[in-house]
């Protein structure tokens, strides 16, 4: 849903709890258990990585019995338009006079 490539995904609750990992194998044993053994519940908060796209996410686990049938999940709020590498900021800068505001030098001849 969210299009993150290499995800991980922790409690974030200063304990680090770690439900999903990008490393193979590292949470497999997590696949199978539900949200609850591990404490999550209305009001928990996730935080979800994806560092191969520099991307975090902030989640608010909000419990409702008011889903359609057949719908597991929803995702409420603002998504990302565009997913991906940020794009790289310039490497140098046209500076004059010691400042970027384009300011020149005086010209005025004093008299």
């Amino acid at each position: 849903k969210f299009a993150m490539v290499a995800p991980d995904v922790q409690i974030d609750d200063g304990k680090g709890t770690i439900l999903i990992s990008s490393e193979e194998g590292e949470t497999e044993a997590n696949n199978h258990r539900k949200l609850s053994d591990f404490g999550i519940r209305n009001g928990t908060r996730l935080q979800a990585d994806d560092f191969l796209q520099d991307y975090t996410l902030l989640i608010n686990v909000l419990h409702s019995e008011d889903l359609d049938k057949d719908v597991e999940f929803e995702v409420v709020g603002d998504t990302p338009e565009k997913v991906g590498p940020k794009p790289s900021e310039p490497t140098s800068k046209n500076i004059t006079n010691g400042s970027d505001d384009g300011a020149q030098p005086s010209t005025s001849t004093g008299t």
